[in-house]
């Protein structure tokens, strides 16, 4: 019998001073968020907070367990190949109806086109279990430049005001596969 090595991944977390010229730009009231170096990127409101997952990274709009919204993010990087083709659409209403939630009123498929992404998002709506509350739940899957990325927010209705514009700001900012070659700078390698 082979014995099975255990790893214990830590996220390391390095807060790095900017250089005066560098090329990081966001809107006001919001931070940049990078993983695998670029390989996923986009904006979230400064003051939410940040837990950092074995396989994906949350933010939450108060800690727990005050928390009424949940942003979640994950990424793979794909073996190389033609991506272009791949059925997003198909691939995003399976993922709703499986949804272990049981899915209320599933909203339209919207498609979003970038140079190097295709990004498809949906909103269904469903009964939290726990709280006996109305719910959101929206769902995007990204593709492109050799990355997919799979983004999950949840909140209340009665916060749907507040919120949507969390989701467009992440929507709007979302780039995948646009590695960073010095974080100080914010400049991307070359292609």
């Amino acid at each position: 019998m082979s014995k099975k090595k255990k790893h214990n991944l830590q996220w390391l977390k390095e807060t790095l001073e900017l250089k005066e010229d560098h090329n990081w730009k966001s809107k006001p009231g919001t931070r940049i968020f990078v993983a695998g170096r670029g390989a996923l990127r986009f904006d979230v409101p400064e003051d939410w907070h940040f837990e950092p997952d074995e396989k994906s990274f949350r933010f939450l709009d108060k800690k727990p367990p005050n928390d009424d919204a949940r942003l979640e993010a994950s990424f793979n990087l794909l073996p190389p190949g033609n991506w272009a083709d791949f059925p997003l659409v198909p691939l995003l209403k399976k993922v709703v109806k499986d949804d272990e939630r049981q899915p209320l009123a599933p909203g339209e498929i919207i498609q979003l086109k970038r140079q190097t992404a295709r990004i498809v998002w949906t909103q269904f709506k469903f009964i939290d279990p726990e709280e006996k509350r109305e719910a959101y739940s929206r769902i995007c899957i990204g593709l492109g430049s050799g990355v997919q990325c799979l983004i999950t927010f949840d909140y209340w209705v009665d916060d749907a005001d507040r919120l949507i514009p969390v989701w467009d700001t992440v929507m709007e900012s979302l780039v995948l596969g646009l590695y960073i070659r010095d974080p100080r700078t914010g400049l991307a390698l070359p292609d």
